[in-house]
């Protein structure tokens, strides 16, 4: 990860895509937020809505967090929420991994992304029967659209970011938008 100029860093993914061989639909982000980069998996900012709209779209509980208090009392350790998180995906028919494999970005900043290395689909695409392409926000949508459809010959349905900057989007208007693009329970294995 090397500083340059005007604060940009050129930083790479730095972890695994989430899938297996039962994903049916692939939910595609931009690209790992500064806390997602630190924690090495997705939506590391406890503010991002995520875990809890594809917990609500899933039917499932919402995994904890790091620190959350598991049935037990104890707290959730960061490798056990990864593994909770990770669990109710592939239970969910779900596959998760970012549009960009590298690039150079300002932080946490969608808006700064420029010299785009685009992930490589196919290690999803060719090991999984993805039938469906949900993008996580308008950025991972014109990223996917531009570096990735024509790959996968699929067309992707895209949603509100559930992401913390995008206030415009109560969690409750998120999960009903979210839940109504596609049908979750079809694609539980």
């Amino acid at each position: 990860m090397a500083v340059s100029d005007e604060g940009y860093q050129h930083i790479e993914h730095g972890f695994e895509p989430v899938f297996d061989e039962h994903s049916r639909v692939l939910v595609l982000g931009s690209f790992p937020s500064v806390l997602s980069r630190a924690n090495a998996f997705y939506y590391g900012n406890p503010q991002n809505r995520f875990w809890r709209v594809m917990a609500t779209c899933l039917g499932m509980p919402v995994p904890p967090n790091e620190g959350d208090p598991l049935a037990s009392g104890e707290p959730a350790t960061l490798d056990a929420s990864i593994a909770a998180k990770r669990a109710m995906l592939l239970n969910g028919g779900v596959a998760l991994w970012d549009a960009i494999e590298r690039c150079d970005i300002k932080g946490s900043s969608d808006a700064s992304i420029r010299n785009v290395v685009p992930a490589h689909i196919e290690r999803i695409t060719g090991a999984a029967p993805i039938e469906q392409v949900i993008c996580n926000g308008g950025t991972a949508g014109r990223l996917y659209k531009r570096y990735l459809q024509e790959r996968t010959g699929l067309p992707a349905i895209v949603l509100p970011s559930t992401s913390p900057a995008n206030a415009a989007w109560r969690l409750e208007r998120l999960v009903e938008r979210w839940s109504g693009a596609a049908d979750w329970q079809a694609f539980s294995i």
